[in-house]
């Protein structure tokens, strides 16, 4: 019987033991990590966003032209400088619509932007991206006789957000 004792008491010692040193880790662990402490320095800086731009594209030829009584596609060029992504969210007409120097009796152009919202269009760091409008542009059944195969100017302004 004092062998079993032994051995019992053995497994009891090792086992409490074992016990001792895993909470005596966890215990020394969660010390270290809610109480270190000490000296030091940080530093943070922040960039500044640079502007990202907006142009039309010279010479571009939409998928669709635009006729009296409907709409046609617009062709933008967005250019990010940045070192980082932005995202395009929105294009929103920003002034008044004119018909190329080519066509001076072009007086009513009756052309008109529709503003794109809700979009989610990635423009790449450092990049150029060619962004597409299908259907953004529409002219009225008013426009005059000089308008027939013009280039419009149509102004707009743009927002991007990071990422």
């Amino acid at each position: 019987m004092s062998m079993r004792i032994r051995n019992l008491s053995r497994r009891r010692i090792a086992l409490l033991s074992t016990v001792a040193l895993i909470a005596c880790g966890v215990a020394g662990g969660a010390y270290a990590y809610f109480v270190d402490t000490g000296p030091g320095q940080a530093s943070a800086s922040t960039g500044s966003l640079q502007p990202v731009t907006v142009a039309a594209l010279a010479g571009a030829t939409p998928a669709s032209s635009l006729l009296p009584g409907g709409t046609g596609d617009v062709v933008l060029r967005v250019s990010n400088p940045n070192a980082y992504a932005v995202t395009l969210t929105s294009v929103t007409g920003n002034g008044t619509i004119t018909a190329d120097a080519g066509h001076p009796s072009c007086t009513t152009t009756g052309v008109t932007f529709t503003g794109q919202t809700g979009m989610s269009t990635t423009i790449a760091a450092s990049s150029t991206m060619l962004v597409h409008l299908p259907g953004a542009a529409s002219m009225s059944a008013a426009s005059s006789n000089g308008c027939q195969g013009a280039t419009f100017s149509i102004p707009v302004s743009i927002t991007v957000q990071l990422g």
